[in-house]
């Protein structure tokens, strides 16, 4: 079984009361959502600082109005999301509610839309417009702008300075000039009298304006400004000082309603050890609307984490056109091919270091954060719970706090190796992790390497009077269990705890001559107990892959002509040792290698007899 941690969204985990999350709530500014008993969206919220706003529904003796009285009592959880400011999470809020439509705010919010411009870039002379909502038509959008006011005090700055239309009129070269024109505000492209080159070099100004190259263009600005004063030209000055007032205001972006991004799923991780938060924002026509949090209780290698997550996600949801993550998957491009081929057309994975899409990014990690740490607080209190239930099911004297599992591989009935993993407190301790080459078991022999490896194991222990752990938890069956005891008991240690887990069926064995146990496949203890096993076959085949890699790098087959260390490798893999290839004759290599590779081999090897 794979040591990577199944993908589980977090709703599915330990539950915390009401009042374990307010008090893990943050200080900083997002949005809330309080869900009633069937975790339905009841109420969609804002705040500056989420702790205080959030708590306050909550203090004894508050005095609310009915309605909100009424929302407050029948609220059962809460859960936040972080934003960058306050405004963000008021244009947040607005696509909440139109999302999740909540009972209790249907009647509290105006529901308009926030303004756009759009800046036509797929017409030969653009121009902008203000719009309440962008669409997929190849042109380019900026905003939400709050307030709208903003929004038409920039349309009406554009013509005065980049002299770039702002109307409807239709450019056919055939109109005659407006007042614009003749104030010196537009080209007048709908009189022919536009230069195509001059005008496209305008709009590249007014683009880079709306794109927010604030530096660049407030220098540019500052020292028109500054020129237009020292030439008496004060109008002129007044209008730059405007721009550059105006280019602040739109210096904080917003970042959870961010355009040009139609359709696009932002995902990040926070991790400590193997265990992870990951959070998903996805994106809709320019506006966050929807949400999701998931935990690993064992996490794969953080360059294999999205090789693992994105299949088993988009098995079930439709791709978008762009995923975007903090890193490219270890295998993008059968990731992509993965994705395209369930979307029907082609999807881009993105791992972006700058711009918008970075910013938005690292909103989603500082969420996934918070994540993490609300999960994990939580489940410290959840894991004493959890080895206390260990305790009770397998009829311990104290809750299990330290756990050492044990997994017996080989590689096709040779080279066994056994692992040796330790938990404590329900969480992995890596650096008492131990690898052992099992020297007389026969290849193949389970049991006889498994009585080995507890012989030397628990063995050293005891002689060195080190802390012995509170469960031994196998990998395997009755017969595993059964050698294991043997061992424990030839060492005077039949008194310390012992059982295993069965992979087929996940059966518990505690007794070798009784009866299994068999948990649901919720049960928080089962799950820790299939974490310990998994955690040890993880292990297991690391350290093969390690010795592997030792191993061909010493090996004689790369003294062959034409062998090098993938083939090498493969062989090693297929036949055990070099030993195993020698003995495997032409043929067998043939099958594996081709005829004249085959030949190559074994006359080298026979050579070197």
């Amino acid at each position: 079984m794979s040591g990577s941690g199944q993908v589980r969204d977090s709703s599915g985990g330990p539950p915390l009361s009401l009042r374990e999350q307010l008090d893990a709530l943050p200080k900083e500014p997002g949005c809330y959502r309080f869900r009633g008993a069937q975790g339905e969206v009841i109420y969609v919220g804002k705040a500056r600082s989420l702790r205080s706003r959030v708590r306050s529904y909550f203090q004894p003796g508050a005095q609310h109005p009915p309605k909100v009285a009424a929302m407050v009592a029948e609220a059962r959880s809460v859960d936040v999301i972080v934003t960058g400011s306050e405004l963000e999470a008021l244009i947040l809020e607005n696509n909440l509610i139109k999302e999740h439509r909540p009972r209790y705010n249907v009647l509290l919010r105006d529901d308009k839309n926030f303004p756009y411009l759009k800046l036509t870039v797929g017409d030969r002379f653009p121009r902008v417009v203000l719009v309440r909502r962008p669409r997929a038509d190849g042109h380019a959008y900026f905003g939400p702008f709050l307030p709208a006011s903003h929004a038409w005090r920039t349309l009406r700055m554009i013509p005065r300075f980049f002299q770039v239309a702002n109307c409807r009129v239709r450019f056919d070269g055939k109109q005659r000039p407006c007042l614009y024109y003749h104030l010196d505000q537009c080209l007048a492209p709908c009189a022919g009298k536009a230069d195509p080159a001059e005008y496209a070099e305008r709009v590249a100004q007014v683009r880079l304006f709306l794109e927010g190259r604030d530096r660049e263009l407030s220098e540019r600005l500052r020292r028109s400004m500054e020129a237009a004063s020292r030439e008496l030209r004060f109008e002129a000055a007044a209008r730059y000082r405007d721009m550059l007032a105006s280019l602040e205001r739109l210096a904080e972006r917003q970042q959870m309603a961010s355009v040009g991004l139609e359709a696009a799923d932002f995902w990040a991780e926070y991790r400590e050890g193997d265990q992870a938060a990951v959070e998903l924002f996805r994106m809709r026509e320019g506006r966050v609307v929807g949400r999701r949090e998931f935990t690993l209780s064992n996490a794969p290698e953080p360059e294999r984490l999205y090789d693992e997550i994105l299949p088993q996600f988009y098995s079930a949801e439709e791709p978008p056109p762009e995923v975007v993550l903090p890193r490219l998957p270890g295998e993008p491009e059968l990731i992509r091919t993965f994705l395209g081929q369930r979307r029907g057309g082609p999807v881009r994975l993105r791992a972006p270091t700058r711009g918008e899409r970075r910013r938005l990014l690292d909103l989603v990690a500082r969420n996934a954060k918070l994540a993490f740490e609300a999960r994990f607080r939580a489940r410290h209190v959840f894991g004493v719970q959890v080895l206390e239930e260990i305790r009770d099911l397998l009829g311990l004297p104290e809750p299990p706090y330290r756990i050492e599992g044990i997994d017996v591989s080989h590689l096709a009935g040779s080279e066994p190796r056994a692992s040796v993993v330790v938990f404590e407190g329900g969480r992995p301790r890596k650096s008492d992790y131990r690898s052992y080459r099992i020297r007389s078991a026969a290849g193949g022999d389970d049991y006889a390497a498994v009585r080995e490896v507890v012989t030397r194991r628990y063995g050293r222990l005891a002689r060195e009077g080190k802390r012995l752990p509170d469960l031994v938890l196998i990998d395997g069956g009755r017969g595993q269990l059964a050698a294991a005891r043997e061992a424990l008991a030839a060492l005077d240690l039949g008194d310390l705890p012992i059982a295993s887990i069965a992979k087929r069926e996940e059966e518990i064995f505690v007794d070798s001559g009784g009866q299994p146990l068999l948990l649901g496949r919720d049960d928080p203890a089962l799950h820790l107990i299939q974490q310990v096993r998994d955690e040890a076959h993880r292990f297991a085949l690391r350290q093969h892959r390690r010795a592997r890699s030792r191993r061909t790098l010493d090996s004689p087959l790369l003294k062959v002509p034409g062998v090098g260390p993938v083939t090498a490798r493969r062989l090693l893999e297929q036949f055990g040792s070099v030993e195993g290839i020698r003995r495997a004759g032409f043929e067998a290599l043939a099958r594996a290698v081709g005829r004249a590779k085959a030949r190559a081999i074994v006359e080298s090897l026979a050579g070197g007899s």
